[in-house]
């Protein structure tokens, strides 16, 4: 009798046992599920706040002192033709070359018409007077990119003009401090917003 008494003891001992173990692999698989669950929600949570700060970096800062511009179109015309009065100075719209040109800070004047071409395929152009200070124009080197073409441009009725596809921005630089924050809003405000989408560098003369 003692011995079948110690056998169940034994049998009810390891059903205890193996009982035990069973909470403790479920509370393992609990635990880490709990775990996994905050790696992915710290992960979601650290690209979220990634794409917020991605987003609040890339987006204007300030007012925007741009005002729109009535289109006139964008037929081509060869070079040498009789020029219409565009609507705006400098123009950003209406009739132009067939070739674009080169993005970036360009030393030399290029013809309006040549980089209408450029507004249309969604560049910002920024065309300053050659009477700016030197350390004006070595400042504005900072915004040559894919989609921005900077030339002199004595025509200019300012000292800066920021043109864009039916946008323009026009001012002059005071107390020789180029207003940077200005320009900036203005490439990421209406770049590839032409009426072709034309993904990089603009080529041409």
């Amino acid at each position: 009798m003692n011995e079948q008494i110690t056998k169940q003891e034994k049998r009810e001992i390891r059903r205890q046992e193996k009982e035990t173990e069973q909470r403790a692999r479920q509370s393992n698989r609990f635990v880490g599920r709990i775990r996994n669950y905050a790696i992915i929600f710290g992960v979601i949570a650290l690209v979220g706040y990634g794409l917020y700060l991605l987003a609040q970096s890339s987006a204007p800062k300030e007012e925007d002192f741009s005002r729109a511009i009535p289109l006139m179109g964008a037929n081509h015309i060869a070079a040498g033709s009789q020029l219409p009065e565009y609507t705006s100075n400098p123009p950003t719209s209406g009739p132009h070359y067939g070739q674009t040109a080169r993005s970036g800070f360009r030393e030399e004047a290029i013809p309006d018409q040549n980089i209408i071409h450029n507004l249309e395929h969604g560049d910002v152009w920024i065309a300053f007077h050659p009477r700016i200070a030197d350390e004006i124009q070595e400042e504005l080197k900072q915004f040559g990119a894919a989609k921005v073409i900077i030339t002199p441009r004595e025509a200019n009725e300012t000292d800066i003009a920021l043109a864009a596809w039916g946008r323009l921005d026009a001012f002059n630089v005071e107390n020789n401090v180029l207003p940077v924050e200005r320009i900036k809003d203005f490439i990421k405000r209406y770049t590839n917003k032409g009426p072709e989408k034309v993904p990089g560098a603009s080529g041409g003369i």
